[in-house]
C-alpha cells in the first residue's frame, strides 16, 4: 500500500487511508485468530496503561471550559476520578492575537494563570501538559516554555510546527520541560529524522495518521532504540483509542495514553456507537479482552430515528482551531487591562467534537 501511494507523495490523505485499512486488517486477523491485537503483535507487557485526560467536552461535561475558567476545580475533579495527569491547549487564545508571532509579558501572566491555579489547588498531585498546536514561532515558544518551567510541566507539545528538526533541538536546549513531537509527523521516515537528532523527547504518533498499527509499532521500536518514551495521540475517536490501547499493551516504552473522559465517561458518546466501550479504572486504561480491536459498532448505530447523515462534497467554513483560532476564548482589553473571556460566538458545542449546542 505504501509503495502504491508513495508514487504520488505519501504523507497526506494517502497515509490516513492506509492507516484505516491497516487497522481493519489487524482487527480481522485478530477476530479470525480469536486473539486481541496485542497478542498478535507479540504479546502484552502489561494489562493496563496510565491515562491522562485531555479536556475536551461533550454534552453536560464542561472540562474544556473549566481548564481555563476554573482549572483548580477541574484538577480536583480529575483526581477524584483517579486521573493524575491532564493536558490542554492553554496557549491557543493567545496565538490567535498575531498568529503566534509574539506574546507580551502581560499576556504571559494570563496564559500561565490556569496552571498556577492547578498548582495552588492540588500541588504536584497532578501532572500537566500543554499543547501548543504548532502555532508559535521559535522565539515565542522559548519564551512560553521558560515562563511555564517553574510549574513543572509534564511536556510542551507542538509549540512550533514539526517542520524543522534544528528548531526543535534549540527549543529542547532552552526549556526544562520535555519537548513532545506529535501527530503531524507521518510514517517512520519523518519520525526517523526527529528521533535520530534527539529532537523528540516525548514521542506522540497519531495511529490513524501515521500508517496504522503496523507503522506505529515500528515507530515505537525506533523510539525504544533512542530510549525515548511514547504517549500515543488520541482525541480522534473510539477506533483510534482502541487501536492505541493494543499498542500501549505491547510496546514497553509506552508510558501514558491519551483519553477524554467526556467521551467515554457517564453521558459520553462512545457508548452510543460501540458494543464495548473502553474501560478506565483508577486512572488506568485497561487492556481490551475481546478478539481483534475488542469492540465493534453497535448493530443499531444506523437504525435510529435521530440519525443524521452528512455528506462532505464542498469546502466547509470551519477551520481546525489548531491552525486557525480557538472557538471558545479570546484575549481582550487594552494594555494594563487584559483579560480572557468567552467568544460571543461560543455556543457550548466545540465544532471539532460531537455535541449538542447548549447555551452557557
Amino acid at each position: 500500500m505504501f509503495d502504491m501511494a508513495n508514487a504520488y507523495g505519501y504523507a497526506g490523505a494517502e497515509a490516513r487511508a492506509i492507516s484505516a485499512i491497516d487497522i481493519a486488517l489487524w482487527d480481522i486477523a485478530g477476530q479470525v485468530a480469536g486473539q486481541p491485537i496485542y497478542n498478535m503483535l507479540g504479546g502484552a507487557c502489561r494489562d493496563r496503561i496510565r491515562t491522562y485526560n485531555t479536556t475536551g467536552q461533550y454534552g453536560d461535561n464542561k472540562d474544556m471550559e473549566m481548564a481555563i475558567v476554573d482549572a483548580g476545580t477541574l484538577a480536583k475533579s480529575l483526581l477524584d476520578d483517579g486521573i493524575t495527569a491532564m493536558k490542554w491547549a492553554f496557549t491557543d487564545q493567545f496565538a490567535d492575537i498575531n498568529r503566534g508571532a509574539h506574546i507580551s509579558n502581560e499576556d504571559m501572566r494570563l496564559l500561565i494563570k490556569p496552571v498556577e491555579d492547578i498548582r495552588a489547588a492540588v500541588g504536584d498531585q497532578i501532572e500537566v501538559a500543554n499543547d501548543g498546536h504548532g502555532r508559535w514561532n521559535l522565539n515565542s515558544a522559548i519564551k512560553i516554555g521558560k515562563a511555564m518551567d517553574h510549574l513543572d510541566m509534564m511536556w510542551q507539545e507542538e509549540l512550533i510546527q514539526p517542520t524543522n528538526v534544528d528548531s526543535h533541538l534549540r527549543l529542547a536546549e532552552e526549556i526544562e520541560a520535555p519537548v513532545c513531537v506529535s501527530e503531524r509527523l507521518i510514517g517512520k521516515y519523518q519520525w526517523r529524522e526527529y528521533l535520530k537528532a534527539g529532537a523528540a523527547e516525548v514521542v506522540m504518533p497519531d495511529l490513524i495518521w501515521t500508517g496504522g498499527i503496523t507503522e506505529t509499532k515500528k515507530i515505537c521500536t525506533m523510539a525504544e532504540v533512542e530510549q525515548r518514551p511514547v504517549a500515543p495521540h488520541d482525541m480522534t475517536g473510539p477506533v483510534n483509542v482502541f487501536a492505541c490501547v493494543h499498542i500501549s499493551m505491547n510496546a514497553p516504552n509506552v508510558f501514558l495514553m491519551e483519553t477524554c473522559r467526556a467521551f467515554y465517561g457517564k453521558g459520553g458518546w462512545y457508548a452510543k456507537v460501540l458494543e464495548v466501550d473502553i474501560k478506565v479504572e483508577d486512572g488506568y486504561l485497561l487492556a481490551p479482552q475481546g478478539p481483534g480491536l475488542g469492540t465493534r459498532l453497535r448493530k443499531d448505530v444506523f437504525d435510529r430515528s435521530d440519525l443524521t447523515v452528512e455528506v462532505t462534497d464542498e469546502p466547509g467554513d470551519h477551520y481546525h482551531w489548531g491552525g486557525h483560532e480557538s472557538p471558545v476564548f479570546e484575549v481582550v482589553g487594552e494594555r494594563g487591562d487584559r483579560r480572557v473571556q468567552y467568544r460571543d460566538t461560543w455556543t457550548g458545542a466545540d465544532p471539532d467534537m460531537v455535541s449538542n449546542a447548549k447555551k452557557r
